[in-house]
């Protein structure tokens, strides 16, 4: 996920309590920096300040941050010669969303209101995948003319 111009996260959604993957493809990146790090925290105050060295490699600077309970979390980034990157003094500030406890048991019962909805979005899941798989297979053969055709046997 692409949320600002060189900053990038593994997964859809930033979520409380889980870990995140970091890259960052900014200035110092571009600037071939030796060495990186992000400088976080979480809240308005940036609680639980911390900072990390990130690893450089070909997809820019990378770090995983594990996403502590709270409503944001807050970063810059700063070089070996102290020197920040922090979004023109607004620091990078993302929103982080509680987890999703839809389908947690409590108490012997799902917290799903029906329980075969799981069941039925897991079959039509498995549908689509298969005509996924269909289309990518089979395509490319009919378009090529690469394909048998059977012959009747008379």
């Amino acid at each position: 996920m692409e949320l600002l111009k060189n900053i990038f996260f593994n997964t859809d959604k930033l979520v409380q309590n889980s870990t995140v993957k970091v890259s960052y493809t900014g200035k110092f990146f571009e600037e071939d920096c030796n060495e990186v790090y992000i400088h976080y925290g979480f809240g308005e105050n940036w609680d639980n300040l911390s900072e990390i060295k990130m690893e450089k490699t070909e997809l820019g600077f990378q770090t995983e941050l594990y996403l502590l309970e709270s409503n944001t979390l807050n970063f810059c980034f700063k070089n070996e010669n102290n020197e920040w990157d922090n979004n023109n003094s607004e620091n990078y500030i993302f929103e982080l969303e509680s987890p999703c406890l839809d389908l947690v048991v409590k108490d012997g019962v799902y917290g799903m209101d029906r329980s075969n909805r799981l069941r039925k979005s897991y079959i039509w899941s498995k549908k689509i995948r298969i005509a996924v798989y269909k289309l990518i297979r089979y395509i490319p053969k009919l378009i090529t003319g690469n394909y048998k055709r059977k012959i009747e046997e008379r």
